[in-house]
């Protein structure tokens, strides 16, 4: 199914790692938002969990391994463009977690990996509502 123009929702996953007071954050290399930081992520694969996915796609995509525990909160991404079609539409489950172990290097759709600080966040072209999700579930 193509994730431009699709004809149903596509099930996603993207990870908020924490490692001190930083926050491990991804530039998208590919579309939709092709050059914004935003969480690691990406789609779940047939036959796949929704936390497997979540650590696959952190490890493919950043290089690094988190302590992930039960989801922390689910959302739509619905894009519509000018004629008011929807462009594209996921379905993303937010996994939260402690960094584990690795070294951090962009890989697969990542363009960039890096640990920001979340006061630094704000300073960045992000993927809709990623800094206010990044915030509110650090104080949770």
């Amino acid at each position: 199914m193509s994730r431009h123009y699709p004809d149903a929702p596509r099930i996603g996953v993207s990870v908020l790692c924490v490692r001190d007071d930083f926050v491990l954050m991804i530039k998208r290399g590919k579309s939709p938002f092709k050059g914004y930081w935003s969480l690691p992520g990406g789609l779940v694969e047939l036959g796949e969990s929704l936390r497997n996915a979540a650590e696959r796609e952190l490890l493919e995509e950043t290089g690094v391994k988190a302590g992930l525990g039960v989801p922390v909160e689910t959302f739509d991404s619905i894009q519509r463009d000018d004629a008011g079609l929807v462009s594209s539409h996921y379905v993303l489950t937010v996994f939260s977690g402690p960094y584990l172990s690795g070294e951090v290097s962009a890989g697969d759709d990542a363009a960039d990996a890096r640990w920001i600080l979340p006061s630094d966040i704000d300073n960045l072209q992000t993927t809709p509502g990623t800094p206010q999700r990044i915030r509110r579930l650090m104080q949770a």
